[in-house]
């Protein structure tokens, strides 16, 4: 199995896992790392001089965008996530992008591609278009007018008479960086966290750019001796359950690709439904009935004897894992994420009271307030897992009742 560092540097940026499915994704060395993420993350938000772990904000911004010098000729480009193909599809001038791109994304290429050069970008860098100016809206949000742009799930409010709103209007594009690249090819090229990339770029008026690295300049992110405690009592808990694991158990989920993603894809299903893991005993058994259910669909799919027998091995595979282990066993591994997901949400909460940006969601009615898109936790080696409510966010992502940017 890819340990995550591997993962993301061969696989570049174009997909990060939640936390607590590193337990999943990577067995025994997977929760060991979601558990040193999480006291490093700790440690960050009580003043702990030696943190071993850099965060950056999850801005919700949309389309994802490369800019940059292609290091085979030198010149000037921007990209979606087509970058990484075999065949690289970078854009170069705006014929390149007609040929690609149509609609809202053809004009957002376009205007990156005639604003970004003047950043003085040098190799390659990732980040999340945020507006066009046209795409930016006075709101009045509680009596108060704001400036407002809405890339995908989350609305972004500006009090209309501050500085930052002076600057956004001003713009023509809003972009935030959040990785670097590094390579003498599209296809060597690694991927780097957590670095403030916005400081070394040039300013100039038409361009909004910032970088996702978290900064509590407030203050008010900081720990209580209440909140930490708290915190390490859940941590102790993780740590009790952990050891009494049976290992091989663990091991198997990450070495099952199969069993892996249709454990993922139920568990999205309760996002949907706005549900954690909940009662473990129920979930095993919600989760069995469910790929009874989802195997009797693909069996129904199939036509001909071959296909069947297909569906059969696949089926096969997957459920001995269920029919070979104790329930208890595999109870006591959502136990354990459980309490991941517990301690994670603190820290959500409380660095999510240092944003600078006010954040909101709409609906038919109005707006209603939310939180950041999340964060993202980067270790010294480079490793990095997302830190999601996913029963706020990821809910509102999959959910109609929200009206998304995109929608006109």
């Amino acid at each position: 199995m890819l340990s995550l560092s591997t993962y993301l540097t061969e696989q570049k940026n174009t997909h990060m896992e939640h936390l607590e499915d590193s337990v999943l994704n990577g067995g025994v060395d997977g929760t060991r790392e979601a558990i040193n993420f999480l006291r490093g993350t700790r440690d960050g938000l009580t003043g702990n001089a030696k943190k071993s772990v850099d965060i950056t904000t999850k801005w919700d911004g949309a389309p994802a965008i490369f800019a940059g010098t292609d290091p085979s000729d030198g010149k000037f480009f921007v990209a979606k996530k087509g970058i990484f193909n075999k065949n690289p599809k970078v854009y170069k001038t705006n014929a390149d992008v007609d040929a690609d791109t149509g609609g809202d994304l053809n004009t957002k290429m376009k205007l990156a591609l005639a604003e970004l050069p003047k950043l003085g970008i040098k190799g390659v860098i990732q980040g999340d278009f945020l507006y066009a100016k046209e795409d930016i809206k006075k709101v009045d949000i509680d009596g108060e007018p704001h400036l407002t742009f809405h890339p995908n799930t989350i609305v972004y409010a500006v009090p209309e008479k501050t500085d930052l709103a002076k600057t956004i209007r001003g713009s023509k594009i809003g972009v935030v960086w959040h990785t670097t690249y590094r390579g003498k090819s599209f296809e060597s090229m690694s991927a780097s966290f957590g670095k403030e990339i916005a400081s070394g770029l040039r300013t100039t008026k038409s361009v909004w750019s910032v970088d996702a690295v978290y900064r509590d300049i407030s203050g008010k992110a900081m720990m209580t001796k209440e909140e930490s405690e708290e915190f390490s009592a859940i941590l102790s808990e993780v740590g009790k359950i952990f050891a009494k694991l049976d290992k091989n158990t663990l091991d198997s989920i990450s070495k099952n690709e199969e069993l892996l993603l249709r454990i993922k894809t139920f568990m999205n299903t309760k996002v949907r439904a706005g549900q954690r893991i909940g009662d473990t005993t129920k979930f095993t058994s919600d989760l069995v009935d469910y790929l009874l259910d989802y195997f009797g669909k693909e069996d129904e799919k199939r036509k001909t004897p071959r296909g069947k027998e297909g569906v059969t091995k696949r089926k096969e595979d997957v459920m001995k894992f269920f029919q070979n282990t104790d329930k208890k066993k595999i109870q006591m591994i959502f136990d354990l994420m459980n309490l991941l997901v517990d301690a994670k949400l603190i820290l959500i909460k409380k660095m999510d009271q240092a944003k600078s940006i006010n954040t909101l969601l709409r609906t038919k009615d109005g707006y209603k307030v939310t939180g950041q898109e999340g964060f993202v936790a980067i270790d010294k080696k480079g490793n990095a897992v997302k830190l999601v409510d996913r029963l706020q966010f990821s809910n509102a992502n999959f959910s109609s009742e929200f009206i998304k940017g995109w929608q006109r």
